[in-house]
């Protein structure tokens, strides 16, 4: 009977011992919510308005790009370029600091977000018999200089952000704020694509 007794209060110990435990990490899973929750400050709301405008700005080039491509007859897919593309901002995001693999994710579902925009208005063009644009820009010359341009920039915005980043206050501020930002197309679902890597994060431990 002793030895029955002395197993029943090991386990009883172990049982306590487990549920402290359960509730230290329950504590801690909340003290680190709390802190995610914190309303961003100052300077990564402005970080991050700045990050909005210029996504927003690279989405304005797409209809450019639908321009050309319809002079042009080229396909809105380009695959090759998009995996020279997302080699180039992987390895500069690196530089900046900031994780390659979620660089290439966001640059990602901007080329998502920018083709939806020329996809959509080539469906309206060729519903129009619309003929070649007398004022289409070029490809190569007048419109990738100009993606050239913001990529560097969206880089440095997003290093800008770290690690504020992936914090759920800031993918809220991020939500919030990109209705007003960033451009609405296609019934929104343009900013949804762009803003998906922002709005729905890793969360930081």
């Amino acid at each position: 009977m002793k030895h029955h007794h002395l197993a029943r209060s090991w386990l009883q110990m172990i049982a306590m011992a487990c549920a402290m435990s359960a509730l230290l990490t329950l504590l801690a899973s909340c003290q680190s919510t709390i802190q995610q929750s914190a309303t961003p400050t100052a300077s990564e709301q402005a970080a991050a308005s700045h990050l909005l405008i210029l996504i927003d700005q690279r989405l304005a080039v797409a209809p450019l790009v639908a321009k050309a491509k319809w002079n042009s007859g080229a396909p809105i897919d380009d695959p090759v370029r998009e995996k020279s593309i997302l080699d180039a901002v992987a390895n500069q995001a690196t530089q900046a600091g900031v994780d390659a693999a979620f660089a290439r994710e966001f640059f990602q579902a901007q080329f998502d977000a920018g083709k939806l925009i020329q996809v959509k208005l080539h469906e309206q063009w060729r519903l129009a018999g619309q003929a070649h644009f007398a004022d289409a820009p070029d490809l190569g010359r007048d419109v990738r200089p100009l993606l050239d341009q913001l990529n560097p920039q969206i880089i440095a915005a997003l290093a800008a952000m770290s690690p504020a980043l992936h914090h759920l206050s800031t993918a809220e501020y991020f939500d919030v704020q990109g209705k007003n930002l960033v451009r609405g197309d296609v019934g929104g679902a343009v900013r949804e694509i762009a803003l998906r890597p922002l709005v729905n994060p890793k969360v930081a431990d």
